[in-house]
């Protein structure tokens, strides 16, 4: 059963496929596949147009985690891959989060009688990593010029952009976050209101930023007089950010975390991302018959449920950042490992496993994938953290930061998230991308923090396990199982959320088997999912765009 009466229909194409919950990126990434350029070449069109038009969602002063599969065979270009050997050399992975400031340590914030990181304002940013995600694609995958593929982006915030509906809910939301910082009110607020959806927004500060990126590429967002003022900007208002900050950031380049489902190579992105969280459940999911289960029947999301009950407690127990932190994480992702704590897991009953430690809320974020006919594939995950993130924007520069500081890091001195400088925190921020018999097949993700790696799980057992197409699994049902991570929420009992349009004898088939199952209000949905797959026995292209968020599959 569909989410929605206003179901959306597959979308298909032999050139290329987009999927954004941004129609206008979705739009500039198409217009560079028609005049010759290729997925990532679209891909970098798309991120530039979301981080101008996705206001609350990402932008300049966010993060980025990819997956780029690659068509022909060869190997990677670039020097600075980094991890085990994967099929074929063909995936690539791209994490650009950034670190905490060099002031920000965990006796300082105890000292201004802070007992939790700050969620708004300078305290809570972490050097924003989206321009180095940028200049790494760009320098190793792309074939149009840099500033070229930034143009549309320039002119949406030089000329400005109707909000849609659902950022204009965001925006009143937020005011009362906004009006705190002057740049941030002037440009969100003006005359004192929020924009509201069908508003004209203009950003030329912004342009002006995206401008100087196109002609000094990361240099300048970093080194450069752009990072002087962004700088300047967050320590006026009270930051302990030094210039070497922001000079030292750079992406890391990897070959992704990986495992085996129904024939299918599943590559996620490595820590501090939590895509390892994907990859555990499949694992454990594995042995079951979930095939012979009925689609969202009660036992196929109890199994499913136990699963992330186990993983997420792995993860709250032992994850950090691994440039720091020494932690298991190829065993976690294992099939031995699954083996041993899949007979934690009844069947028939509620397990009594939680998760501890908590690390990091849910946030806004967005998503989107592109393919071309080449076999090349982009998963793109982008995000402020919070809707708007820190609220603050660096005046003249019309940047707004994160928060992802503020909510990924703890001020408890033995978690394993306690901030300090240079420290990245954990990420809900995470993305996928399959291969079956060394091809490309399917390329997913969604926002929604916490939630993502169990949407992932549902849109990869609805295909894989239970037959559905792309847009039936992306339309269907889903439940949440909460709490995660959420410091706000990490001791409160185990309950699963469910959508509306569950079905009844699936609510109380949960609650039989231990489960307390809360239902969603109508009109209360979660993740906005963009899925493409590849059907390689027709040469087509598959996308489907999820009803949820505004966005679009656009075909060429």
């Amino acid at each position: 059963m569909p989410i929605t009466e206003f179901a959306r229909p597959m979308v298909y194409g032999k050139r290329g496929m987009i999927c954004s919950n941004s129609p206008l990126a979705a739009t500039a990434g198409l217009k560079v596949l028609q005049q010759g350029g290729n997925a990532f070449d679209a891909a970098l069109a798309v991120a530039a147009v979301e981080a101008v038009t996705l206001v609350p969602l990402c932008g300049l002063g966010g993060d980025s985690f990819i997956l780029v599969h690659q068509g022909a065979s060869g190997p990677i270009p670039g020097s600075r891959v980094t991890g085990g050997k994967v099929a074929g050399g063909k995936v690539t992975g791209i994490n650009s989060s950034g670190v905490a400031a060099s002031g920000a340590t965990s006796d300082y914030y105890w000292n201004q009688g802070f007992k939790t990181m700050p969620l708004q304002g300078p305290h809570a940013v972490a050097v924003p990593g989206e321009v180095a995600a940028w200049e790494e694609m760009h320098q190793r995958f792309c074939t149009v010029p840099f500033a070229e593929l930034l143009e549309p982006a320039i002119a949406y915030a030089q000329y400005g952009f109707p909000i849609s509906p659902g950022i204009g809910v965001d925006l009143a939301a937020a005011a009362a976050k906004l009006a705190q910082f002057p740049a941030s009110a002037a440009l969100l607020l003006p005359n004192g209101s929020p924009l509201a959806g069908g508003d004209t927004l203009i950003n030329k500060d912004l342009a002006e930023s995206l401008r100087l990126v196109a002609q000094g590429g990361a240099q300048d967002f970093y080194r450069g007089d752009l990072a002087k003022r962004l700088v300047n900007g967050l320590n006026e208002a009270g930051g302990v950010f030094t210039d070497a900050d922001f000079a030292g950031h750079q992406a890391d380049v990897y070959h992704p975390i990986a495992t085996t489902y129904r024939g299918h190579n599943v590559y996620q992105t490595r820590p501090p991302s939590q895509g390892f969280l994907l990859l555990e459940m499949l694992n454990l999911l594995e042995s079951f018959p979930l095939s012979s289960m009925k689609h969202n029947s009660p036992e196929a999301i109890h199994l499913m449920v136990e699963a992330k009950k186990i993983a997420y407690a792995d993860r709250n127990r032992l994850a950090a950042d691994p440039l720091l932190s020494q932690w298991p994480l190829d065993e976690l992702i294992s099939k031995p490992y699954a083996d041993i704590r899949r007979g934690e897991i009844d069947p028939a009953r509620v397990s009594s496993t939680s998760p501890r430690q908590p690390v990091e809320a849910d946030g806004d974020t967005t998503y989107f994938c592109v393919a071309d006919g080449d076999g090349n594939a982009v998963s793109w995950v982008h995000s402020l953290s919070n809707a708007f993130g820190s609220g603050f924007v660096a005046p003249g520069t019309g940047v707004m930061f994160n928060n992802r500081a503020g909510r990924g890091f703890s001020l408890e001195p033995d978690h394993p998230n306690i901030i300090s400088p240079g420290k990245r925190t954990m990420h809900t921020l995470n993305c996928y991308l399959t291969t079956k018999d060394d091809l490309p097949a399917i390329v997913g993700g969604t926002p929604g923090g916490d939630i993502q790696p169990q949407i992932g799980l549902q849109i990869l057992t609805s295909m894989l396990d239970f037959g559905l197409g792309p847009q039936e699994a992306v339309e269907a049902p889903r439940w949440w199982s909460f709490p995660g991570t959420d410091p706000a929420s990490i001791d409160t009992p185990m309950e699963v959320r469910v959508e509306p349009g569950m079905p009844e004898e699936t609510i109380r088939g949960l609650e039989a088997m231990g489960h307390k199952v809360s239902p969603r209000r109508p009109g209360v949905y979660d993740g906005k999912t963009q899925l493409i797959v590849f059907d390689h026995q027709r040469g087509v292209l598959i996308g489907a765009s999820d009803p949820r968020g505004d966005g679009q599959a656009a075909a060429l």
